[in-house]
This record gives structure tokens, C-alpha cells and sequence, in this order.
């Protein structure tokens, strides 16, 4: 795990190595351990290393033969490349898995990253060729910025590496505020800074340096053809197989190892297959608060760690952390993303930091599988439209509405959500029915001003949410949704994961994303992942035998709830209010300031108005005011 940043002069003038030190050494956070770098005349590349795997010889850039390469993540199948290598006459001269990625390039060219099983981000400089490629993993769990002129292609780990460069200014996008007022997350390659994009996930980038054009490929996405061949039980007993795998090769690290574990089925799950493929006793983090046990998992993780006898390790961060943390946080994070539980998730991360350096999490289950309480409402709206209208606009009835009707106490927390929704658009097209779930910006909205609002282009965002949505090749409804999570706001998870991790210089690793695991879930019939609407069902069905009864029984699904609507009222009511009804964020003209002094003090409970324009506030201090 480390930083990166690469510079490529399109003038071909020489690299400036004072530029390019003072871009990496934003993203020190990242690679304390170690750091070097390259320039040659128009190529710069620098590495700041989190040292992992080989920790004696894996220095980068790495350079074998006529090709350089500087390398964020984490290779999990290295070993068994290696070997298929070797078989082949390969030599190496290190045991780290960047040298794999080398050698495979060398053999295999740029089809060798199809091949590749982990988290990853790299710049390779190929001199035989003249050219540099750019790659990231299959959904984006590292991170890569790129910045282009007429003149500069930049490439960074994070986008506050770019800023340092003398080509770059940051400034807001628009649009992109737009975007992250509906979702408070953002779609593709947008950033929140006007000419900062993101490499895709499944995505690597082809630049000649000889004519500076560039080509961008696709090399992998998730296939929905269904398999109607095989039976539920051969599903189940797939995904056992490929889960205690990719546990197992995610284990392998030369530094100490241990998980999240919040009491839910995802981190537990992977929790209890660590204890058993790790050597030694398994650290797992835990975190919660005092507030109440609306805003507490601790009994069921303590159930988890017992079982398997874990050494657990919790924390209960505080208003005050809270105060002190924000603007770091917002920092670290480089645009504001997704919800509060980013806060305690990475006041978790630094106690795991203080015991282990490398982490397992259960980030991906909920898109994978589909575990948000959104998808039992879409179909509890879909049968009842089916049902009056006789049709069905997925060409198959796997959910109806007797089969659904057990599951329907799950909603009882979402009535007022669910009221909200029902009021217009009722029996919608299913497009505008899921951009109506995943929309925040309708209670959002009148918190700015008016003539925000009247620039608030809500038809262009929900086109952007259609290509996305609409994209895989599928009538079913539960893949479009799962489609969509998996690459609107599972990418918005992943940064938080990433961030929270490596500002700390700790290690993330997520098992459930396995590529292996997704081709599978991809697959399978929708009414076998989805069944009688119940959440995660093949999923929990495949893990029954691993989980204690208690974490198997549990239907009160929480996902890091924070107590901010409380704070807002009593300890953190100052620097709320300091932040949001101040002079500066008057002066920036985009805000309702009646509307805003009333959101502080009436913020509902769970509710993310409140932390979303708290977060836009302090990254336009951050990043844009400075």
C-alpha cells in the first residue's frame, strides 16, 4: 500500500523534480515507510511506500528490463503468477508482488491485468514502446486522479498531490456540486475540482509518448447473462469456496494482520474466516457510542469475537474527536463523500493502526448482494404495480406480492421514507423510481439559495444516473439497482475506506470484492439472490454455517449510525455553527442561512442533510478558500 504520482510532459520538457517532491510529499500519509523516484527528460514518476510484502527488496519504482513501474495496492494472487512464471523460464530477483506485475507485463502486455486478482493502481513506463499505462483494479478500491492540459499529464494516489503542480488551480465544479447535493456521492470520472478526473474502475489508459495521443480501455465489468443451469446449492457452495479462498490469499503479509468487525453478517463473516486460515490469535476493531443502543453493535461483535476467540479491541469516539477530526477528515478525504459513518470508521482505523498495519473489512456485501432496505421498497412497489396493472416489467415474477409480505416488517423504520416516495411519481418508470430512492437533494434543496436552486439541474443528473443505471444488459430490476451501487456509490465507500485507512498508514483490504466472487453473484438468477424479497438471501444462506445464531437472526441492520443530530443540539452546537453560519460561509452566497440555523437545531435522527452541507462548507475552506 503507498502513494504514487507521475508526471508526463507533453512539450517534452524535462521534469522538474522540485514539482514532483512537492506533489508526493502531500501524500506522505501514504508510504512512510520508504520512497524514491524517477525522471527521465519527460517522465517523472515518485513512490512513497507502505511497506507489506518483501519488505527488504520491493523498493520502487521497480524497473526490470526496459520497464518501470510505481504501484499502489496489493497483488493477492501473486504467489501463484509467480509461479505460472517461473514454469515459463521467468527469473526474479525480489519476492514482492510489484515485480509480478512487471514480469507479467513483459510476457503478457497489457492482457496480463485481466489476470491480475487484487487492489491495485499503477503507472508502468514501457521504453521499448514508448509509452506509459495506466491501470486500476476492477472497482476501484485504489484510487487514481489524473490532471490534463495542453501540455501536463499528472497522475496522483489523491487529489490534493495534484494541487501542488503549477498547471493546476482548484477550483469547484458546478455540476459536480450538484451531483453531490443529490447523492453525496459523485458518478464516473467527476471530481469536485473543474479538470480533475478519476482513472475508472476497470479501466487502464494507453499514452504514446511518441504522438502524446492516449486510448482508453475497458477490461472487465460484471456479466448478467443469467445462469439458469445450476441449482442454489451449487451457488452457495461456490460462494463458500471462493470466499474461505480469497480470504485466505488476502492473509498473506510480511507485517501484523487483523479486521473490522462491527457485528453485522459482512464483517463478521469475514472476521471468523480470518480466525481460521490466520497463524496466530486475530485482532479484530470494533467501534460505537455512549449515546444509546441505537448508536451501539458492541454485543454482537463481542458474540462474533468471542466465538473465535479473537483479541478485541473497541473505541467510542466522542463530540469532541468529532470537533477536533472534521476539517482533517474533509482533508484527508479530498471532496466530500457518503455519510457520517466515515467519522468513526476512521477513528477505528487509527486504534487498528496502533496494533496491526494491515486491515480485512466486509466492505462490498451490501451492492454485491444486495443488503440496503431501498431494494425491498423498490419491490414492494413493483409488485403492488404488477399486481394492479398485470404486468411485469422484468419479464419474470420472482417476487409477488404473498411472497413478499414476511419481509415487509423490515420497513417499519422507513415509513416516513417510504410516505415521501409514494407522494409522486408513484408506479414510475423503474429508473425514476430508483433515482427517487437514491435522490437526497429533495429535502437538501432548500438549505441553499435561491439562485442555486434555480441553477439546480435536476434532469441532468438523473441522465447521468440513467446511462448507469440502465447499462448492463438486463430486464431485471434487483441487477439494474445492485448495477448501479456497485459503481455509484460503492466507488463513494471506497474512497472513504481508502482514506480513512491511509491517513492512519494503514492497509484496507476488502475480501468480498474478489472479482472471482462477483462474476459468480452476477450470474445467478435475480429471484435466487433476492428471494420473497428478502435482503442478502443467497448470502446468508451460504454463510449460515459460519455465523453464530445471533448474528444470523439479527433484523436490525444499523450501519454505523452517529449521534450527530444529538451533538448538533448540545456539544458540537458551537463549531456547527461557527462552520455553517459565519461570515465566510454567508459570504458564499449558496447557502439559505435561515434554513441552515434551522437544519442545525432540527435535524432529524439518522438524517445526512445536516453532515452534507457541513462537509461542502469545510472543503470549500479546505481546498478552495486556501
Amino acid at each position: 500500500m503507498c502513494g504514487i504520482v507521475g508526471i508526463i510532459q507533453k512539450n517534452q520538457a524535462p521534469v522538474s523534480l522540485e514539482v514532483l517532491t512537492n506533489m508526493a510529499n502531500k501524500i506522505h500519509h501514504r508510504g512512510p515507510d520508504d520512497e524514491d523516484y524517477l525522471i527521465e527528460g519527460p517522465v517523472g514518476f515518485y513512490h512513497k511506500r507502505l511497506s507489506i510484502i518483501d519488505l527488504a527488496s520491493g523498493r520502487q519504482p521497480m524497473t526490470s528490463g526496459d520497464c518501470t513501474i510505481i504501484f499502489n495496492g496489493e497483488i493477492y494472487n501473486y504467489l501463484e503468477l509467480r509461479d505460472q512464471l517461473k514454469m515459463k523460464g521467468v527469473q526474479f530477483s525480489t519476492t514482492s508482488d510489484t515485480e509480478v506485475i512487471l514480469k507479467m507485463y513483459q510476457e503478457y502486455g497489457e492482457e496480463s491485468i485481466k489476470l491480475l486478482n487484487g487492489m491495485f493502481a499503477f503507472l508502468l513506463y514501457d521504453r521499448r514502446r514508448n509509452i506509459i499505462l495506466a491501470a486500476r483494479d476492477h472497482f476501484g478500491i485504489k484510487p487514481m486522479y489524473l490532471f490534463e492540459d495542453n501540455e501536463h499529464l499528472l497522475f496522483a494516489s489523491e487529489i490534493k498531490a495534484l494541487l501542488p503542480h503549477p498547471a493546476v488551480t482548484a477550483e469547484p465544479d458546478l455540476h459536480a456540486i450538484q451531483e453531490y447535493i443529490t447523492f453525496q456521492f459523485l458518478l464516473g470520472e467527476t471530481t469536485m475540482f473543474k479538470n480533475i478526473r478519476k482513472v475508472l474502475p476497470g479501466h487502464y489508459w494507453i499514452i504514446d509518448l511518441n504522438s502524446g495521443k492516449r486510448n482508453v480501455y475497458k477490461y472487465w465489468e460484471p456479466n448478467f447473462k443469467v445462469d439458469n443451469y445450476h441449482t442454489e446449492d451449487y451457488f452457495q457452495h461456490e460462494f463458500k469456496r471462493l470466499l474461505e479462498d480469497t480470504v485466505r490469499i488476502q492473509l498473506r503479509s510480511d507485517v501484523p494482520l487483523g479486521a473490522y468487525l462491527s457485528g453485522g453478517t459482512d464483517s463478521s463473516l469475514v472476521s471468523i474466516l480470518a480466525s481460521r486460515y490466520y497463524d496466530d490469535q486475530i485482532k479484530t476493531f470494533t467501534g460505537a457510542f455512549h449515546e444509546g443502543k441505537n448508536f451501539d453493535e458492541t454485543p454482537y461483535a463481542k458474540a462474533v469475537a468471542e466465538d473465535i476467540g479473537a483479541d478485541m479491541h473497541m473505541i467510542y469516539p466522542t463530540a469532541q474527536d468529532f470537533i477536533d477530526l472534521m476539517p482533517k477528515l474533509i482533508y484527508h478525504l479530498d471532496e466530500p463523500v457518503v455519510g457520517p459513518g466515515l467519522f468513526p470508521q476512521y477513528m477505528v482505523s487509527k486504534l487498528a493502526s496502533q496494533h496491526v498495519k494491515v486491515v480485512l473489512g466486509g466492505q462490498g456485501g451490501d451492492e454485491i448482494f444486495g443488503g440496503y432496505t431501498r431494494y425491498l421498497v423498490a419491490y414492494l412497489e413493483q409488485v403492488l404495480k404488477s399486481a394492479i396493472y398485470e404486468t411485469n416489467e422484468e419479464g419474470e415474477h420472482f417476487v409477488d406480492l404473498a411472497s413478499i409480505i414476511p419481509n415487509l416488517p423490515h420497513l417499519r423504520r422507513y415509513v416516513p421514507m417510504m410516505k415521501q416516495l409514494w407522494s409522486k411519481g408513484l408506479f414510475d418508470e423503474m429508473d425514476r423510481r430508483y433515482f427517487s430512492l437514491v435522490d437526497r437533494s429533495e429535502g437538501a434543496l432548500e438549505i441553499f439559495s435561491q439562485d442555486f436552486r434555480k441553477s439546480y439541474d435536476r434532469e441532468r443528473v438523473f441522465a447521468k444516473f440513467q446511462t448507469l443505471f440502465n447499462h448492463p444488459d438486463t430486464t431485471s430490476y434487483f441487477n439494474k439497482m445492485t448495477h448501479f451501487d456497485m459503481f455509484g456509490s460503492l466507488p463513494g465507500l471506497l474512497q472513504v475506506e481508502d482514506r480513512v485507512s491511509m491517513a492512519v498508514s494503514l492497509e484496507s483490504r476488502v475480501p468480498l470484492l474478489d472479482r472471482r466472487i462477483v462474476d459468480l453473484v452476477s450470474t445467478m438468477p435475480a429471484g435466487m439472490k433476492f428471494k420473497s424479497g428478502e435482503m442478502k438471501y443467497i448470502m446468508k444462506r451460504a454463510a449460515k454455517s459460519y455465523l453464530p445464531e445471533v448474528i444470523y437472526n439479527r433484523k436490525d441492520k444499523m450501519g454505523f449510525p452517529v449521534p450527530l443530530h444529538m451533538w448538533a443540539k448540545n456539544e458540537a452546537s458551537d463549531f456547527i455553527k461557527d462552520t455553517l453560519l459565519g461570515d465566510t460561509c454567508k459570504s458564499r452566497g449558496i447557502f439559505n442561512m435561515e434554513k441552515l440555523e434551522n437544519l442545525i437545531i432540527n435535524e432529524r435522527a439518522f438524517g445526512r442533510s445536516l453532515w452534507g452541507v457541513l462537509s461542502l462548507e469545510l472543503w470549500f475552506k479546505t481546498f478552495i478558500d486556501s
